[in-house]
């Protein structure tokens, strides 16, 4: 999967990561990288970035590895998610690294490191389990 490609199916079919300016740096078939640009919008009491917002680029990377492990990804659902907030997110870019840790025929586990661009401190880590489509076989 192509960061060209990924970012097409995301504008096609979830508008929701334009709105919020998610940039997919690389996607090397085993790890996704992707950077949400601060908003300050996204600050909450305390000058943090709110839970909302990081879990949301959090999910995002996930789904985009999902994508790197099935041909047409279209149908994948969350279908659970732990998220463990580690630090405060200081106003300023998020990073996220997401890798699959198990990919069955029905479920794919991943995970997720949310690392701030400002100070590169650990924000937030995220297992999700996504029920993943059917492949069909052609013919």
């Amino acid at each position: 999967m192509s960061v060209a490609k990924f970012d097409r199916i995301m504008a096609e079919k979830v508008p929701f990561v334009g709105d919020m300016g998610i940039v997919t740096e690389s996607l090397d078939g085993a790890v996704a990288r992707l950077r949400l640009p601060f908003n300050e919008r996204y600050l909450r009491p305390g000058n943090v970035i709110c839970g909302p917002a990081i879990f949301a680029l959090a999910d995002i990377a996930l789904y985009a590895v999902a994508w790197m492990k099935v041909p047409v990804a279209d149908h994948a659902v969350t279908t659970e998610a732990t998220v463990h907030f580690l630090s405060g997110a200081q106003p300023g870019d998020l990073i996220a690294e997401a890798s699959v840790l198990k990919a069955g025929k029905r479920l794919l586990i991943a995970q997720c490191y949310i690392r701030s661009a400002v100070d590169n401190a650990l924000c937030a880590h995220v297992v999700g389990t996504y029920a993943m489509p059917p492949v069909v076989k052609a013919g």
